[in-house]
C-alpha cells in the first residue's frame, strides 16, 4: 500500500492506522491540512473490498473537508476517518470505544462526528473515550443528527443553482432525480416536495423507495436508471465517483445538485460538465451544513455555552449566496464550477499558511 505516492496523498500532514485485536477495529485517520483550524471530520464504516480502496476513500474525503471548511467560511481544516467492516456485522458500542481512543491520539488535532454506517450513539460512545467529538445527543451542546442540517444546505444550494440554469425562483412542477435515499436524501426529498417538485427516486433499499413514493409521490426507478430520467435536476446524494465518462454520456438534466461527496470521479468532468453546459454544483459547497451544525456544537463545547441553532441556520443560508458568487465566477472566467469553486477555497486556507510563516 503506498502512500507518498498515492494518487490521492496531496500534501496530506498526517495518517494513521489503528488496529485494536480485542474490537477488531481497523481503522485510518487522515489529517489533510490544519491552517485554517482543527480537522473535523466524520467517521465512515464500510465494508471496503480492499484496504488500498479504504486509503483512498479517506484521502479523498479528508481533502474534501478542507475545501469545504474553506468555503464555508469556518476555522477548520480537513479530515476525515474510516472503519474497515460492515456497520451491520461488526460494529459494536466497544469498537466505537476503542475507535474513540485512537481519536484521543490526535489531542485535538483532528476532531470526529458521525458519517456513513455510524450513528449519533456511536459517537457517545466515542465521547466516553475523547471530548474530540461532535454530533453528540443530550445536554446543552449536543446538536445531534447533523443530516436534516445537511440536506438543507443542499436544498438551499440546489434552489441556487434552479436560479441561475433555469431562471426559476422557485421549484413548483420541476422534475428531480434523486439517488440515494439515506438520512440525508430522505430529507431533501422532503423539502423538495415541500416546494412542490415532481420526484424520481432510486435506492439500494427497497423499503426507503416506498416510503418515498407513499409519503412524497415519487417515481420509484431502477438503480442504474437514475441517469437516464429526463429529469430538470439530478441529486446525487449516494456515494461518490458517480459522475463520469460513462453516466454523463446519459445525464439529461440541466443541473446537478445533491448531497455526495466527490462526485467527480476526476476533476477533468467538471470541465465536461461545463461543456455539456450542465450546471454543477460542487458538492462539497452545498452539503456543507452537517459541518456547520457541527462546527457550532464544538464552539458551544468548548466555549460552555448552549448550542445556538438560530446561528448554525443563519450561517446555512450562506450557501445560497456562496454558491451564486461561485457560479458567476466560473461565468465570468470561463471555467468548471468545481474549479471556481477550489481557487475560492485554495486561496483561504492557503492564504492562512502564508499568514502564519510570516
Amino acid at each position: 500500500m503506498s502512500v507518498f505516492t498515492h494518487k490521492e496523498f496531496d500534501q496530506h500532514e498526517q495518517i494513521s492506522f489503528f488496529h485494536d485485536q480485542a474490537t477488531g477495529l481497523k481503522a485510518i485517520i487522515a489529517v489533510h491540512n490544519t491552517h485554517l483550524g482543527p480537522a473535523l471530520g466524520g467517521c465512515r464504516m464500510w465494508n471496503y473490498e480492499s484496504d488500498d480502496l479504504a486509503l483512498k476513500d479517506v484521502l479523498r474525503l479528508s481533502r474534501g473537508m478542507t475545501y469545504k471548511a474553506a468555503v464555508a467560511g469556518l476555522p477548520l481544516g480537513g479530515g476525515k476517518s474510516v472503519i474497515i467492516g460492515d456497520a451491520k456485522k461488526h460494529k459494536t458500542a466497544d469498537l466505537m470505544r476503542a475507535m474513540g481512543r485512537a481519536v484521543e491520539t490526535f489531542g485535538g488535532r483532528y476532531i470526529v462526528a458521525e458519517d456513513v454506517g455510524t450513528t449519533t450513539e456511536d459517537m457517545n460512545y466515542i465521547n466516553s473515550q475523547t471530548k474530540h467529538v461532535v454530533g453528540i445527543v443530550g445536554g446543552n451542546h449536543g446538536s445531534g443528527d447533523p443530516s436534516p442540517t445537511t440536506a438543507l444546505g443542499v436544498f438551499t444550494g440546489l434552489k441556487a443553482a434552479a436560479r441561475h440554469r433555469l431562471q426559476r425562483t422557485d421549484l413548483k412542477g420541476l422534475k428531480v432525480a434523486v439517488q440515494g435515499l439515506g438520512n440525508v436524501g430522505y430529507n431533501l426529498c422532503r423539502y423538495l416536495h415541500q416546494a412542490g417538485a415532481q420526484l424520481i427516486v432510486t435506492d439500494m433499499a427497497a423499503d426507503k423507495v416506498d416510503m418515498a413514493s407513499r409519503e412524497f409521490g415519487a417515481m420509484a426507478v431502477a438503480l442504474n436508471s437514475i441517469y437516464d430520467i429526463e429529469a430538470d435536476i439530478f441529486a446525487p446524494c449516494a456515494l461518490g465517483g458517480i459522475l463520469n465518462d460513462d453516466t454523463l454520456q446519459r445525464v439529461k438534466a440541466k443541473v446537478i445538485a445533491g448531497a455526495a461527496n466527490n462526485q467527480l470521479a476526476e476533476p477533468r468532468h467538471g470541465d465536461m460538465l461545463r461543456d455539456m453546459k450542465i450546471l454543477y454544483a460542487p458538492d462539497y459547497v452545498i452539503n456543507a451544513g452537517g459541518l456547520i451544525s457541527v462546527y457550532y456544537e464544538h464552539v458551544a463545547r468548548t466555549s460552555n455555552k448552549p448550542y445556538d441553532r438560530q446561528m448554525v441556520l443563519d450561517h446555512v443560508a450562506k450557501i445560497d449566496s456562496v454558491s451564486e458568487s461561485i457560479f458567476k465566477r466560473a461565468d465570468q472566467e470561463g471555467i468548471s464550477t468545481s474549479l471556481a469553486a477550489d481557487r475560492i477555497a485554495e486561496q483561504r486556507f492557503k492564504a492562512t499558511k502564508a499568514c502564519k510563516a510570516a
